[in-house]
């Protein structure tokens, strides 16, 4: 949200707009149903089709941007204040473009930090080059038409998750796949995070050395759970594996630093920053189509990334951290048991939705030995995916899970949903194998003759409605 509003509201106070040619004229009349100069803007200004409106503006909200027009705009608004709210924030325009190499955080704010720099340092400057090559990163094409990435790719997660499977697959020390897992382990080597931002706390950033991002170096923002899922791809590979050591035993423990760093006092873990306000700034949440964006929250899924990656680094490195990593630990597995819901659920926020937050929630359960055998939250976990198993033997969860906070069955089972409940309850010795059994049938059924499985409904979401 912050990376959002700096440019918006630069180019807000700026007033500045393109000079009207035939490209604006035919935006207008493309964007707007009635003609563009008959638009009352301002009498429009909550007007937000229904489907848009997830997080409607609260009453705060609604009564600080009226007393913003009516009072502070016209009467208060003085040059001087002007002048060097500018100034900083362009400032914090240029530190993010600086720290992100100019792909920015995301694909709202890069292209508005790219109009930014259009004004402030000219259409041929050097900011303006390097963010019109950036904005390849999040464009693409296929049979809908031009499409944007959420970020500038997944790709350390990704690689993070196929090395990890192949080694649970069994095939780690096979001839055939080293040489693709070695190609995977320089990338990672490559796109650790060795040092932080030069401007770390005027820019509000997160400790990042030894972190790994959720995309690549260039974009250089922490994510827990990647850093975490990197660290374990790592140690699975070189100390389990016996591949090179390309991240020497200080890199790793700097990422180790960074998780510990990561970890709030609710004991949870969040994505990109430690939870660093209240919940109650949501009231002041603009976005109306996304909820739970003003600060970082703790996440199942990047709380239980970041235990299994500890205890994974203490088989190999039992002396380093060693009391501080039990006790985060034993305050992770703690917050996993206080958000488990009633019914035996977990929320999950970056996939959809239940079944996703389930395989990492029981599986932090199952690293500190709590299981269906030892453990009623685990149990409790198990049967709730069980009660969900459909009739062809399979899970499908519907994206309006993430919306509603309910679970709401898909009108089909998902290969997905399928998998990450089966590995929820394999993590928890779940004892029963009819059930697994069948949802491993299923998997089998949908496999294609060149070994993959086709894309099926939406499986990934965030910020609770997209």
């Amino acid at each position: 949200m912050r990376q959002v509003f700096l440019p918006m509201s630069w180019l807000w106070s700026k007033q500045w707009s393109h000079p009207l040619d035939d490209l604006t004229r035919q935006l207008r009349e493309e964007l707007y149903t009635q003609p563009y100069s008959s638009v009352d803007f301002a009498a429009h200004r909550n007007s937000i089709h229904e489907a848009d409106n997830y997080y409607p503006k609260t009453w705060l909200l609604n009564t600080a941007n009226e007393l913003l027009v009516r009072v502070w705009n016209p009467y208060l608004r003085l040059p001087s204040i002007v002048k060097r709210a500018e100034e900083w924030t362009w400032e914090l325009i240029r530190m993010e473009d600086e720290n992100t190499k100019y792909a920015g955080l995301g694909p709202v704010n890069n292209p508005m930090n790219m109009v930014a720099c259009f004004i402030h340092d000219g259409p041929d400057s050097y900011s303006v080059r390097q963010h019109r090559e950036r904005l390849n990163d999040y464009m693409w094409v296929k049979g809908e038409g031009m499409l944007a990435n959420g970020t500038n790719g997944v790709q350390v997660w990704d690689t993070a998750f196929v090395t990890q499977a192949i080694v649970v697959a069994g095939f780690a020390d096979e001839p055939k796949w080293r040489p693709m897992l070695t190609k995977a382990l320089e990338f990672l080597d490559d796109h650790q995070l060795r040092e932080n931002v030069p401007d770390q706390e005027k820019c509000y950033r997160q400790h990042r050395k030894g972190a790994w991002p959720f995309s690549t170096k260039d974009q250089g923002y922490t994510v827990s759970d990647c850093t975490a899922e990197g660290l374990r791809s790592t140690l699975q590979l070189q100390e389990m594996h016996g591949f090179p050591k390309l991240i020497p035993e200080q890199r790793l423990k700097d990422a180790v630093d960074c998780l510990l760093l990561m970890q709030n006092p609710s004991g949870g873990f969040s994505e990109y920053e430690i939870t660093r306000a209240s919940p109650k700034v949501e009231w002041l949440n603009a976005a109306e189509v996304f909820g739970g964006i003003m600060i970082s929250y703790d996440h199942p899924e990047c709380t239980t990334a970041s235990v299994t990656a500890l205890s994974l680094f203490s088989r190999f490195y039992p002396k380093y951290r060693a009391d501080e990593i039990r006790a985060a630990k034993q305050k992770a597995v703690g917050y996993i048991k206080r958000v488990q819901r009633a019914d035996g659920s977990w929320y999950g926020s970056w996939g959809i939705c239940f079944t996703y937050a389930a395989m990492f929630a029981l599986e932090s359960l199952a690293s500190v030995g709590e299981t269906y055998e030892t453990s009623a939250d685990s149990r409790r976990g198990c049967d709730f995916l069980i009660e969900k198993q459909q009739a062809d033997g399979g899970w499908g969860e519907s994206y309006l899970s993430s919306s509603t906070h309910q679970y709401v069955q898909h009108e089909k089972s998902q290969v997905c949903h399928t998998a990450w409940s089966l590995l929820a309850l394999m993590e928890a010795g779940y004892p029963h194998k009819e059930p697994l059994e069948r949802g491993i049938k299923l998997l089998m059924s949908r496999q294609q003759r060149n070994g993959e499985w086709l894309q099926e409904a939406i499986e990934g979401v965030f910020n609770q409605s997209w």
